[in-house]
């Protein structure tokens, strides 16, 4: 997979990310926590998306998570609202699209063992795992927000691409 697709990938999770992250911001403070049908609320939701960009960010850069200062695992008690996790995931956006617009193809085709994984795999491919593990963590946050009167609307690809003017 080349960097362009997969810059094409991430344009669209993060389109999708922050569709929910306003839908949720329609809501009162008290749906973040609301008891769910799905695995986990909508504030555990959110922070599980982040937490897994995060973590598997800083691992396929080769850093260690622990050295830098936070938990291994973020948690949703430490982010009170929503603005605290726009925040971080603004933050961890940024630097995210700064790295990946920093790889080349053959990068991205290279083999690597992350700390998170024992398997030997092209970097792409767990690029690809955070844009896939992406989708249900966001069917999930678009089910509670629903649920809870404020849809995201349509969170498909083509959607993405109409309203990045890429239709056609």
């Amino acid at each position: 997979m080349d960097h362009a697709a997969i810059s094409q990938l991430f344009d669209d999770m993060y389109w999708v990310n922050h569709r929910l992250l306003d839908a949720a911001g329609r809501l009162p403070r008290s749906e973040l926590t609301r008891e769910a049908a799905t695995t986990r609320n909508l504030r555990a939701t959110l922070v599980h998306e982040l937490d897994v960009e995060w973590s598997w960010r800083l691992a396929l850069q080769g850093r260690p998570i622990e050295e830098l200062g936070e938990d291994v695992e973020l948690r949703p008690e430490d982010y009170p609202d929503l603005e605290s996790i726009r925040r971080h995931w603004a933050r961890d956006e940024a630097e995210m699209r700064a790295w990946l617009d920093s790889l080349a193809d053959e990068q991205l085709a290279a083999e690597i063992v992350p700390a998170l994984s024992d398997d030997s795999r092209p970097l792409s491919q767990y690029l690809l795992h955070i844009v896939f593990h992406a989708a249900q963590q966001q069917a999930d946050a678009a089910t509670l927000l629903t649920a809870a009167g404020e849809s995201p609307g349509e969170l498909g690809f083509l959607e993405y691409l109409r309203s990045a003017g890429r239709a056609g």
